[in-house]
């Protein structure tokens, strides 16, 4: 990780919170207690920042340097509401048409995927707080710049929103090895939100449960399955294809 990716110290996180710096996550050592750590613990409450208590040896790993047991982990792009941007695309006329990821652990999977998704046209992507790839340095440079383009959803919980967007009028499909219907028979020229998931583990039950409809890539060779960035490539643009 590179050193522009985080700031560490009690103080020096506190500071870059006081004055909006875009964090994604706090680290802070398991069993930290002490007066300015109860201050930042107020401070992270206050600004509703996500923050985790963790083993003294997963800080070390990113930094050996006089961190305190605090470290946060810098956000390369500002993160965006789903529910307040979800209306604003019905308000210019647009039928939404949004990407989904779950369980996408890979930064150049990540990245790749931002990059079709924004060259496709998609409105937004959304993605979970817990379980996915960090949207880092690297995962900015395999987009070639695209994840500055694309508004970013991160969210508490994938079925949740997957409710709200159901209950907004948006189609909910999902590309699935299990899914029987071709992905070309599929009705997604209207508002959508495609669901894709890791290569290893595909998209979670609780989430599958909640799609509206389940749709597959046809694979004719002797490996299995499409790597998930060129999934995801060939759903979003049968989106397009049938749009126009």
């Amino acid at each position: 990780m590179n050193k522009d990716e985080f700031i560490f110290g009690t103080r020096a996180v506190m500071e870059a919170i006081k004055t909006n710096r875009l964090i994604e996550k706090i680290f802070i050592k398991k069993g930290l207690k002490n007066e300015l750590s109860q201050e930042l613990f107020q401070l992270l409450k206050e600004e509703q920042i996500p923050f985790q208590f963790v083993p003294l040896e997963k800080i070390n790993r990113i930094t050996r340097k006089n961190h305190q047991g605090v470290l946060a982990l810098l956000a390369p792009v500002e993160y965006h509401n789903i529910e307040t941007l979800l209306p604003g695309i019905f308000e210019e006329g647009k039928d939404p048409f949004l990407l989904i990821l779950d369980q996408i652990t890979d930064v150049r999977n990540l990245g790749a995927i931002v990059r079709s998704a924004e060259c496709a046209g998609v409105n937004a992507i959304i993605i979970p707080e817990k379980g996915m790839a960090r949207i880092s340095g690297d995962a900015v440079k395999t987009s070639a710049g695209a994840i500055h383009h694309v508004p970013i959803c991160k969210v508490p919980s994938l079925s949740k929103t997957i409710r709200f967007l159901k209950n907004s009028g948006v189609k909910i499909v999902a590309a699935t090895e299990k899914a029987t219907t071709l992905y070309t028979s599929a009705k997604l020229n209207e508002p959508v939100a495609i669901v894709m998931g890791s290569e290893e583990s595909g998209i979670s039950n609780t989430v599958l449960q909640l799609t509206d409809e389940q749709v597959m890539i046809p694979v004719l060779g002797k490996i299995q399955s499409l790597n998930v960035s060129v999934a995801a490539a060939i759903i979003l643009y049968e989106v397009v294809r049938q749009r126009n």
